[in-house]
């Protein structure tokens, strides 16, 4: 009768170490989505505030500084239920203002261009790679949210179901080639 007292208190322990260990592990991943999505609004509020700074310089011509000024600033205005769509009107707006490498040599021309040219690039190379990153995160969480046993005893708490960050980011062909310059 000891014996299987203490077999059950064994067993009642590591399946407590096991649940607790598994609590730990997403906590830890909604700390690691926390931190990816802190990265992703900094790399977009990076994008759309060197688009509105490039609109605003005289650089580029009336109606594409309209253009993009107009696509920045409603993307950095932008309430979190509308995040994505205007994220996703900037990423329009950069790919329609740098359609053609001709638009970038003449930003790159102008005096300061070269380096408003490069911080522009490398901020629509960075987006994708936040972005990926939260979204892997993400899946991660949901993954482990889904198993039966965090959902039966009830591991998560009290956080949200982390949501992914889905918006177009293709950075302009123009751009991407000077991205690595």
């Amino acid at each position: 009768m000891t014996a299987t007292l203490i077999w059950i208190l064994v067993g009642l322990v590591v399946i407590g170490l096991y649940l607790s260990w598994t609590a730990g592990r997403l906590d830890r991943l909604h700390a690691r989505i926390d931190a990816a999505r802190a990265a992703l609004d900094a790399q977009l509020l990076r994008r759309a505030s060197v688009a509105q700074e490039l609109a605003t310089s005289g650089v580029l011509d009336p109606a594409a500084s309209i253009v993009l000024y107009e696509a920045a600033h409603a993307a950095r205005q932008a309430q979190e239920d509308q995040r994505e769509v205007a994220e996703s009107e900037l990423s329009q707006a950069l790919r329609a203002v740098f359609a053609e490498a001709q638009q970038v040599e003449a930003v790159r021309s102008a005096p300061g261009g070269e380096d408003a040219a490069r911080e522009l690039a490398q901020a629509v190379r960075r987006v994708p790679m936040a972005r990926r990153f939260h979204n892997d995160t993400v899946r991660a969480a949901r993954a482990l949210r889904r198993h039966r046993k965090v959902r039966l005893f009830r591991l998560a708490g009290h956080a949200p179901f982390p949501m992914a960050f889905e918006m177009d980011d293709e950075p302009p062909a123009a751009l991407a080639d000077r991205a690595g310059a």
